[in-house]
């Protein structure tokens, strides 16, 4: 078994309301900061999968991201390995076609 790193990268569909980052951006004035727009807010997971194989360990945190990690209805997601390719998913669905 060889460990993966991972990072999944969470963010509201673009057109879904982002109350945080509407906050952030109406908190810039009183930080004296002018020229920073459309402020969106997210979250980021980091994790190790042991598995066989790159592929089998990135199907599990797919699995994850749109099971655990991510509400897919209002969220879309990017997995990254630390260290290798990107995945995108914004607009999956769970358990579709």
């Amino acid at each position: 078994m060889t460990s993966y790193r991972f990072a999944i990268d969470v963010m509201p569909k673009e057109g879904i309301l982002d109350p945080q980052g509407r906050a952030v951006e109406g908190s810039l004035p009183h930080l004296e900061v002018e020229g920073v727009s459309e402020v969106r807010v997210g979250r980021r997971v980091e994790l190790s999968v042991e598995e066989a194989d790159e592929d089998t360990a990135r199907a599990v945190v797919e699995r994850l991201a749109g099971e655990l990690f991510a509400n897919p209805l209002v969220e879309s997601w990017t997995i990254d390995r630390v260290g290798g390719r990107r995945t995108e998913h914004s607009d999956a669905r769970v358990g579709g076609p």
